[in-house]
C-alpha cells in the first residue's frame, strides 16, 4: 500500500478509474460549521490518494471535475454526509454515487450494525481501526497514524460494494438501491439548507 499526499488539489493527470471511492474527514459533524480538511480516494488498487484543503479554500479543479464526471461512480460510506461537505467547502454537488451505508441498510435488515468498521470485518474479513477517528484533522501536518486511518476509510470499499452488489441483486433491490443512490445528493442539499432532522421534509 501506498499513501500518495497532495496539497489542495488533485495532480492534473491522475486517472482513478471508472469507480474511485471517496471519503472525507472534516472538523466535525456539522458541515455548514465544521470545514472539510481531507479527501481521500482510491481506485480501489490497495492505494490511497490523500488531498488536504486548507481553511479557506473554495476550489479545487482537478478534484471537483472528479466529483461531477457522470462517466465516474463516486463510492462512498455514508455519502449523505460527504456530499454535503463537499457542496459545502467546494461549490459542487457530487454525482452519480453509490453507498456502501444505504445498500447495507436495505439489505441486513437484521441488524442495526452497518458502520463502516463493522462491515469490513463481516463482509470482507478486514478489521480497520477507528482510533484517529476524532483527532484533529485541522492540523498542517498530519502524522503516520492520521493518513493510515484516512486511507483506510477508502482502500476497501471497493470490495465491500462488491459483496454487498451480490446481496442486492439476491433480495431483488439492486434497482431501489439505485434509486436511493439517485436521490443522495438531493438529500445532502436538503441537509445544507436546515430540512436534516429534526425538520426533515419525509417526516410527519
Amino acid at each position: 500500500m501506498t499513501i500518495y499526499l497532495y496539497q489542495n488539489d488533485l495532480p492534473a493527470g491522475l486517472n482513478l478509474g471508472p469507480v474511485v471511492a471517496i471519503d472525507t474527514e472534516t472538523m466535525g459533524l456539522d458541515p455548514r460549521r465544521d470545514r472539510l480538511c481531507l479527501v481521500q480516494l482510491s481506485s480501489g488498487d490497495g492505494h490511497a490518494h490523500l488531498v488536504q484543503i486548507a481553511r479557506g479554500q473554495t476550489s479545487a479543479p482537478n478534484l471537483e471535475r472528479l466529483l461531477t464526471d457522470p462517466n465516474t461512480i463516486k463510492l462512498f460510506h455514508f455519502a449523505r454526509f460527504d456530499i454535503a461537505a463537499l457542496k459545502q467547502a467546494l461549490g459542487v454537488l457530487t454525482a452519480p454515487v453509490w453507498c456502501t451505508k444505504v445498500a447495507a441498510k436495505l439489505v441486513r435488515t437484521f441488524t442495526d450494525r452497518h458502520g463502516l468498521k463493522y462491515l469490513l470485518q463481516e463482509m470482507v474479513g478486514v478489521d480497520v481501526s477507528k482510533q484517529q477517528q476524532t483527532s484533529d484533522w485541522g492540523s498542517v501536518t498530519l502524522s503516520e497514524a492520521q493518513k493510515e486511518y484516512a486511507a483506510s476509510d477508502v482502500l476497501y470499499l471497493h470490495r465491500l460494494k462488491d459483496a454487498l452488489q451480490v446481496c442486492l441483486v439476491r433480495e431483488d433491490r439492486v434497482d431501489l438501491a439505485q434509486r436511493c443512490f439517485d436521490f443522495l445528493p438531493t438529500r445532502s442539499e436538503l441537509d445544507l439548507m436546515g430540512w436534516e432532522e429534526p425538520n426533515d421534509l419525509f417526516h410527519h
